[in-house]
């Protein structure tokens, strides 16, 4: 993990995964998209509106996983004092933040046909809603930070502490009474049609690699911006 501290080496490899990510995310995400509306076959209950489940799904995955990402950056941040490390964390927030409000939009859309209501105050619905709450608090906390200088402390400290409500979504519908189903995919096997399933492993995909396009993107964009400021510094002293 040294040797992608360095911000040259690391755009000597981010510039080439950049546009790779894109176009596969792109790719994988139309096919997953297409088979998920015009292949696949509606659900034997739920009818079509189950055909949203191959965004909602993803769209939880990342908005979970983004905050992940934040936590990790944040602990290499304040141990080991990674370069990139808050730059890192800040590019994640916004794409973890869009995640997990698409994740909130699609679970309300698919909840009114099946729960007769847009929300509920469901131990999984709620506990992702803190977590969009929580994005917006670090992209405020993070950018008020960085306008103080690159030594902050509160955001990474934020990062680690906001990573408690992670496993709060994740066994929300194991631990309280919730109109959300259980779990569908696990690591011993999944209780979804194998017709109905495929094209989330493509919308996962493809939705994961237009993640981590974003990321790198933005990761790309300040650092050129920091790179521009301090040459302007230098022409401004000379």
């Amino acid at each position: 993990m040294h040797r992608f501290a360095n911000p040259a080496r690391f755009l000597k490899i981010a510039r080439p995964a950049t546009a790779w990510l894109l176009g596969l995310g792109l790719l994988l995400s139309a096919i997953g998209i297409i088979g998920a509306l015009f292949v696949m076959p509606p659900d034997y209950l739920q009818g079509e509106t189950a055909r949203i489940l191959h965004i909602h799904v993803p769209a939880a995955w990342l908005g979970m996983g983004g905050w992940t990402g934040i936590a990790v950056a944040s602990a290499m941040q304040i141990v080991w004092r990674h370069p990139l490390a808050g730059v890192a964390a800040r590019a994640i927030a916004p794409a973890g933040a869009m995640f997990a409000f698409l994740c909130l939009a699609t679970g309300s859309i698919w909840g009114r046909p099946t729960w007769g209501t847009w929300w509920e105050w469901d131990g999984r619905l709620t506990s992702m809603l803190v977590l969009f709450f929580l994005y917006c608090g670090y992209m405020a906390l993070a950018a008020a930070e960085k306008e103080r200088g690159p030594d902050g402390r509160a955001a990474p400290v934020f990062g680690l502490v906001g990573a408690v409500n992670i496993p709060i979504i994740h066994f929300s519908v194991q631990w309280w009474n919730t109109l959300h189903q259980g779990e569908s995919i696990e690591l011993t096997g999944t209780s979804i049609a194998p017709e109905i399933l495929w094209p989330l492993f493509f919308t996962l995909s493809g939705f994961s690699a237009l993640f981590g396009a974003i990321v790198l993107l933005r990761m790309r964009t300040e650092l050129a911006a920091t790179k521009v400021e301090a040459r302007l510094r230098r022409t401004a002293a000379a």
